[in-house]
């Protein structure tokens, strides 16, 4: 090796170890939940009437990740969970006292317009899910279309991974979604197969609410789980930070 070589390849160490990595939460088993599954699965209809939410438990969506305080009118949640072999269900009650959807294009700036957002670890692995699909977070619009974002880090439909349907009462809206599990090898152009559900199964999971009353950008971003750090807006790129459900019969 030349001096001239060896001179380059030292420079390039130095770069190379001094440039800072993100880092990852392990993923623990945090806010463990047991969710029961489902006899009969719900009619995804926005309607909480099925008789298998009737005995299942309201958990709250109340950790502030993004924004200043806000006041329960303006904004309160909670969520319940049950499944079946081939799916998640989600029925969450959202009370906001305005629903704003600015950008008709569904993949420009989804996360500024008022959304559900479901975040989604199928071997509850944790680590990084920026630009790759070791775990989702399915960003669902209030006109149904489900947004994430892509190996290519192009922001991507998802429509056929999660289907849901809402119902507004005044200032609340409830959310029935249905969500189909895939793993990480999964790939958007080639048929692939869903993951089955069974008891005993880990997943990682969180959810959250965007809320715009009408700004530029979105105004708070409230999710299920508490974050440590000062960065809490980290659950589209760290599944570490999700909880954890066991399913149970």
């Amino acid at each position: 090796m030349t001096k001239k070589i060896y001179f380059l390849f030292l420079v390039f160490l130095v770069f190379a170890c001094g440039e800072k990595q993100p880092e990852f939460v392990v993923k623990a088993d945090q806010q463990l939940r047991e969710i029961k599954m489902a006899n009969i699965a719900p009619d995804v209809d926005g309607i909480a009437d099925d008789p298998t939410w009737q005995d299942k438990t309201w958990y709250p969506i109340d950790q502030r990740w993004l924004g200043k305080k806000y006041k329960e009118d303006d904004f309160s949640g909670r969520f319940k969970l049950t499944w079946t072999p081939d799916a998640l269900y989600v029925l969450a009650e959202i009370t906001d006292d305005k629903l704003y959807d600015a950008h008709e294009n569904p993949l420009e700036r989804f996360w500024d317009d008022d959304c559900l957002e479901i975040f989604v670890d199928e071997d509850n692995s944790g680590g990084d899910h920026q630009y790759n699909y070791s775990a989702f977070a399915y960003h669902v619009a209030l006109d149904g279309n489900v947004v994430d974002t892509a190996e290519n880090g192009n922001a991507q439909l998802f429509n056929s991974h999660v289907f849901s349907q809402r119902k507004i009462t005044g200032n609340t809206t409830i959310w029935e979604a249905r969500i189909t599990i895939f793993d990480k090898d999964f790939n958007p152009c080639e048929p692939y197969l869903a993951t089955d559900l069974k008891s005993g199964k880990k997943m990682g999971f969180a959810i959250a609410y965007c809320d715009n009353d009408g700004s530029a950008e979105r105004e708070n971003f409230i999710g299920s789980i508490e974050i440590k750090g000062k960065d809490k807006n980290r659950g589209w790129i760290d599944a570490g930070v999700f909880g954890t459900l066991l399913l149970v019969e």
